[in-house]
């Protein structure tokens, strides 16, 4: 890729922007230390509008601008049903979920396990979510934003992630959540119009020249099979969308799990002002979720029709920057990517950093530990999580052809039994410590079981079968408990129907979105 002087102008002056607001928006007044509060929830201060830009940015990673962008390529717009139906998921997380964890006054999702089942649950569950943001999230997110910065210097992989995870340290360890949150907001801005030059100009170079809804027309035209949102058997990638199930199965567990148990998602709504701001917060979120697609999945497609020359799919968007993007504006759309990138790390390593902080460290190893320790062990566990991640993302995710989909996947081992553990212990009085340490055991060895036993079977048809398992365990398990030990759980929460009121805006707009991916499906069915 031929960058010019302003286009590694505009891609350093980005890069040292984000260095300085985040350490700007860290400073703490005169006589205030920084206290556990502070670096793990932003003080409890954020707006409505920061709490939708941060989700975005922090979601909006180089997984989907490379990773999906690819299964666009392959697919085509039906892998925007993660999207779609994503904006639908906010909106429940939004108006039921979210209101429970913020009437608990948690700091972490593991903390809500404890609250509700026991100390087993907590720490099993803390120890496997801080190795996926390890060994799962902070590697995708390093090695595929390296493919394509290795592409515009000619560096190197390795040399890339180790650049990627410099920036990044370099104002979010300090900060904490609030330098994350208050530079994703800068980020979602880039992120956004950085991805709709790409598209534009995508699209443009589809019409031959005669603009982007021409470019759009043309793509209906070119690559129908690219435009349907609900794949047939005789699809060649209908294992990875199996038809009705993106609507009515699979993929709700996939999406519940991340956007309502994530405690990647659920920091930037604990850190609220109030339940108000959270509940606008996620409504905003939504609606730029619906755009997601046209900065993500579009370009995909449009490189399909274009012939993209490329040996992977996840190079078809790397391949639009390099043919398409002029210079002056390859910067532009390259700081979009890194937007992306660095977001998305940033949060990931303030994620472990307060769930190694709070659920293991203050809960067994130094329950005495002051404020000022906690905040210490945070930065330290931040640095030596994204170091981990540089040392094993190139050798573990390599060999991957379509990294999106290998993500869903080994994720959704472990999504059904998330989603039962939280929604039974949400919702259902009756379920045990017993039952949800069994389910969360089984988790794992049922998914495998599955996987064996229907080795054709789609993985979001698999992730359905497994969730419907564990559904069954746990709740034979615990009616046996409570009819034959005599063993009732004291540790349901409370709650009333006043608590899931929410106000006329929240309710038009979340209609609104409703109407709107009902529209999208019912058009491209």
């Amino acid at each position: 890729m031929n960058f010019s002087t302003l286009d590694f102008a505009i891609f350093i002056g980005y890069c040292a922007l984000i260095i300085v607001v985040g350490i700007w928006v860290s400073r703490e007044k005169k006589g205030h230390v920084k206290n556990s509060t502070d670096y793990f929830l932003a003080s409890k201060s954020l707006p409505w509008w920061a709490i939708g830009a941060s989700l975005i940015a922090s979601n909006i990673s180089a997984e989907q601008f490379i990773g999906m962008s690819g299964s666009g390529f392959a697919i085509g717009l039906g892998i925007a049903s993660y999207e779609f139906m994503a904006a639908v998921t906010l909106l429940l997380v939004a108006k039921f979920f979210l209101p429970i964890y913020i009437k608990e006054g948690i700091f972490t999702m593991p903390q809500f396990l404890k609250l509700r089942y026991d100390d087993r649950i907590r720490t099993s569950l803390a120890v496997f979510w801080i190795m996926l943001y390890i060994f799962v999230n902070l590697t995708t997110v390093l090695y595929l934003s390296a493919l394509a910065l290795s592409v515009v210097f000619g560096i190197s992989t390795m040399w890339a992630i180790v650049g990627l995870a410099v920036v990044a340290v370099s104002y979010s360890i300090y900060g904490g959540l609030k330098a994350v949150a208050w530079t994703d907001v800068i980020q979602v801005v880039f992120l956004i119009l950085g991805g709709l030059v790409t598209t534009y100009l995508a699209l443009d170079a589809v019409s031959g020249g005669a603009g982007p809804v021409r470019g759009m027309a043309m793509l209906f035209e070119q690559a129908p099979q690219k435009f349907d949102m609900i794949l047939s058997e005789d699809n060649p990638f209908y294992k990875d969308l199996p038809g009705l199930t993106v609507l009515f199965g699979g993929m709700w567990i996939a999406n519940v799990s991340y956007w309502g148990f994530n405690q990647y998602i659920i920091q930037r709504a604990l850190a609220a002002k109030s339940i108000k701001e959270v509940q606008w917060g996620l409504v905003f979120a939504a609606f730029l979720k619906l755009l997601i697609p046209l900065v993500v999945v579009i370009p995909g497609i449009a490189a399909f029709a274009l012939n993209a020359d490329i040996s992977r799919y996840d190079e078809a968007y790397p391949w639009l920057l390099n043919n398409l993007v002029p210079t002056g504006l390859k910067g532009l759309a390259f700081a979009a990517l890194m937007a992306a990138a660095l977001s998305s790390l940033s949060s990931m390593m303030n994620s472990t950093a307060t769930i190694f902080t709070i659920d293991i460290y203050k809960a067994h190893l130094r329950p005495e530990a002051s404020e000022k320790q906690l905040v210490v062990i945070g930065r330290l566990v931040s640095l030596v999580s994204i170091v981990i991640a540089v040392l094993v993302a190139e050798p573990l995710l390599g060999g991957e052809e379509q990294i999106f989909q290998f993500i869903q996947k080994y994720t959704g081992y472990v999504s059904p039994g998330i989603v039962v553990l939280f929604v039974f212990g949400l919702f259902w009085k009756r379920a045990t410590s017993n039952a949800a340490l069994a389910t969360a055991i089984a988790s794992v060895p049922f998914s495998i079981i599955v996987d064996m036993v229907f080795p054709t079977m789609p993985f979001l048809d698999q992730m359905g079968l497994v969730f419907l398992l564990l559904s069954t365990l746990m709740v034979v398990y615990s009616l046996w408990e409570n009819k034959s030990k005599g063993v009732y759980p004291e540790r349901a929460i409370q709650y009333d129907r006043a608590l899931f009121k929410t106000d006329n805006i929240f309710n038009l707009t979340s209609l609104a979105i409703l109407f709107i991916v009902a529209a999208i499906y019912i058009i491209y069915w």
